[in-house]
């Protein structure tokens, strides 16, 4: 990865399902969870080369929620493209946050703000996020 600067905001699209929803067609509050999980995955694939069992690979690490805020706004509807968004705001020794937010065209309907912990794969304890991932968290403009 280069050293120039690169977006702030990651983006994943995400449609919704029947079994995102209940019989009205409306989204559970349960799968916001499950979409903001899949964008946070994908961004750290694009943004930072690994997958999930690539970090176990490599380092033995995984990253697991420490803590999730989700405030709802408006509901995601059945067939709904959705439009799932990662902005890195901190790194810690071992732990990092996000803001994370799903759109539905100019409307935001969930904002989230979640905490991650880098623990061993095999004990899940606490670890230090690896040098290679911070540098190129560098590069990520946090605001």
């Amino acid at each position: 990865m280069s050293h120039s600067k690169v977006e702030s905001v990651f983006s994943w699209p995400v449609r919704v399902y029947f079994q995102d929803t209940d019989v009205g067609g409306v989204a559970y509050h349960g799968s916001y969870v499950n979409f903001l999980e899949r964008a946070r995955t994908e961004w750290l694939r694009e943004r930072c080369g690994y997958s999930n069992i690539g970090l176990i690979r490599e380092f033995g690490l995984i990253f697991v929620v420490r803590s999730l805020r989700l405030d709802f706004f408006r509901p995601a509807l059945l067939d709904d493209l959705l439009d799932v968004r990662v902005q890195l705001k901190d790194v810690g020794r071992s732990r990092v946050g996000l803001h994370q937010a799903v759109w539905r065209n100019q409307d935001m309907l969930v904002e989230a703000e979640i905490h991650l912990v880098c623990v061993t794969a095999d004990q899940f304890k606490p670890v230090s996020i690896p040098e290679t991932l911070r540098q190129q968290w560098k590069n990520e403009r946090i605001t």
